[in-house]
């Protein structure tokens, strides 16, 4: 697995241990054996060269399946002239028509692909019969917005078009993703309740990359120490997928940007303490409320980004993936059944 390769070079660096404002005892008690081994992570990915190596070992996850579900590669069409569009779809072994997510993983905007995300696929279509759908799409140090971006809102728009012959309910769509993918996945509802092109039930951007401007205490103040992404990754992802923007950032390039969320659909989404994006999701999630948009949200006190799916056995991280599985089911009961 991935995470082994971290915990065997990240005890090798010591000295990447060495300096922090955040000290091993800052964060939860069962998060904590595996926190030296994840500082690793948030080193490389703040270094280009980084960003390269982690790619290469992700890459090496391409192609595996779930067991117990029918699992397909297939390659779309892209509408913005960009390269055929790589997809991984997950169903249930029916041929009922069921309803449909797209999922979009996470990675700063650099690094990942749909493979990584398995477990939490797996998960979904476990609490509630669905079929997933989710693009690899173009990311890492030479593809920014709008590439990105527009991989995934096509692969939307084809799953409507496409719904009798994956088969999916066509009315009703959930966009889900994690980290930079939560951004994405509120980048693409953002544009799909905008133009109303595709109707979506709710969504589920969990502990979203949203604001560019890195501005909150949050996004400041989780430097070197801070596990898995912090501040000097999140500046490097930004910077990356902004390079091609001139002049004013767009809100589906940054959907913290948006200024009318009252059209935005239902909303899951929780976040750990002591993370990068902790203030930017409560600002997301009391806007939101502001605008009465029903959401389901929770903080995991003294938890690094990511932590339910990386130390998926700590208590904290059990209660992350019963809340989310738990208002997973919730919302498909009250938005998706007919």
């Amino acid at each position: 697995m991935a995470l082994h390769f971290f915990s065997y070079f990240g005890r090798c660096i010591p000295r990447l241990q060495s300096v922090s404002k955040f000290s091993i005892k800052s964060f939860d008690v069962a998060l904590q054996p595996k926190v030296r081994s994840l500082r690793l992570l948030s080193f490389l990915l703040s270094r280009p060269w980084g960003v390269v190596l982690v790619q290469k070992i992700f890459r090496s996850f391409k192609g595996k399946e779930i067991k117990g579900l029918v699992c397909e590669e297939r390659f779309i069409p892209s509408r913005n002239n960009g390269p055929d569009i790589r997809i991984r779809i997950f169903r249930p072994k029916t041929k009922e028509a069921l309803p449909a997510m797209l999922y979009i993983h996470g990675g700063g905007y650099l690094v990942g692909l749909p493979e990584l995300s398995l477990y939490t696929i797996k998960k979904y279509i476990e609490t509630r019969p669905c079929i997933v759908i989710a693009p690899d799409y173009r990311k890492g140090l030479k593809h920014g917005y709008p590439d990105g971006f527009n991989d995934c809102y096509d692969t939307l728009l084809w799953m409507k078009e496409n719904y009798t012959s994956l088969p999916i309910l066509s009315d009703r769509f959930v966009v889900s993703g994690h980290s930079a993918g939560g951004g994405l996945a509120a980048a693409v509802t953002l544009k799909a309740s905008d133009t109303r092109a595709v109707n979506i039930a709710f969504q589920m951007p969990i502990y979203p990359m949203l604001d560019y401007r890195q501005k909150t205490s949050s996004a400041k103040e989780m430097g070197d120490g801070v596990p898995v992404w912090n501040r000097k990754s999140n500046a490097l992802g930004w910077k990356t997928y902004l390079q091609h923007c001139k002049g004013t950032v767009p809100p589906y390039a940054s959907a913290a940007l948006a200024d009318d969320l009252s059209h935005l659909p239902p909303t899951i989404t929780f976040v750990g303490e002591l993370e990068p994006f902790k203030d930017e999701t409560i600002e997301y999630v009391e806007a939101l409320k502001k605008a009465n948009i029903p959401v389901k949200f929770a903080v995991f006190p003294k938890a690094f980004h990511a932590f339910e799916q990386l130390v998926k056995h700590a208590d904290v991280a059990k209660k992350a993936n019963a809340f989310h599985l738990e208002a997973w089911g919730a919302f498909y009961d009250r938005y998706l059944k007919k």
